[in-house]
């Protein structure tokens, strides 16, 4: 298989692993912090068991494991979080989870998947999604637990109505399907939180870059990333300008 089905399969799966996990876990009475612990640990060593076995020249970075800084020697890095949306995922009723996927070659995403897993959704770079139509008023995305000034900001200069909603990969998700216009985040996430959402989302015709307007890079030696923004691209110059 290639690398774009790789990333679908291996997210998908993934993601089933995770609801099944759910609700065996649902009767037993453990604390929220238990749940989501159990969920990022079975599917982190699921991916990268599967990456070794399928592309084992490869390296891997992801949220719940040592960073390897052998990557930053190699041309082909899978960036994966098993369970963004930890929090999310621990709360009975939460579908706005997600499981990301995605290899980076040459600091440029080339192929990925995110699984809303609880929605019973799969979007990945091949096929496309298609490019949503943007609805007017727009809708702009912000965190439910914590809700964000630049959204808001965002907001009143679109004249738009906010959505609140949980894990990246969620939000992302929204914008790709057409639930949303603008999500845009200034501090606090890392490479594993926004890659294969971006790969998603720039391959479904939508405007992805840092708040600048700059290309967003990964497999960087720091994995934070400073800000960025995913949005229908009729609204990405009044972003940037904002």
């Amino acid at each position: 298989m290639n690398d774009h089905q790789l990333a679908a399969r291996l997210a998908s799966e993934a993601g089933e692993l995770l609801v099944d996990l759910r609700a065996e876990l649902s009767g037993q009475r453990l604390a929220p912090f238990a749940v989501g612990a159990r969920g990022d640990a079975a599917a982190h060593d699921f991916i990268v068991g599967a990456l070794h076995q399928h592309r084992p020249d490869d390296m891997v970075l992801s949220e719940e494991s040592m960073d390897n800084r052998r990557r930053l020697e190699h041309n082909r890095v899978w960036i994966v979080d098993p369970l963004d949306g930890t929090r999310e995922f621990s709360i009975p009723g939460r579908t706005d989870w997600a499981v990301h996927v995605a290899l980076v070659a040459d600091g440029a995403p080339v192929a990925a998947a995110v699984a809303l897993p609880a929605q019973g959704m799969i979007l990945a770079t091949e096929p496309a999604p298609p490019t949503p139509v943007a609805a007017d008023p727009p809708r702009v995305i912000t965190s439910r637990s914590r809700p964000g000034r630049l959204s808001r900001h965002i907001a009143d200069n679109l004249g738009a109505t906010i959505v609140q909603m949980g894990s990246a990969g969620a939000k992302a998700g929204a914008v790709i399907n057409g639930e949303a216009e603008v999500y845009a985040h200034a501090s606090g996430l890392h490479e594993w939180d926004l890659c294969a959402p971006a790969a998603v989302a720039a391959a479904a015709g939508l405007h992805v870059s840092n708040l600048n307007g700059a290309e967003l890079r990964f497999n960087k030696s720091d994995t934070y990333v400073s800000d960025f923004v995913i949005c229908h691209p009729d609204f990405a110059d009044a972003v940037i300008a904002g």
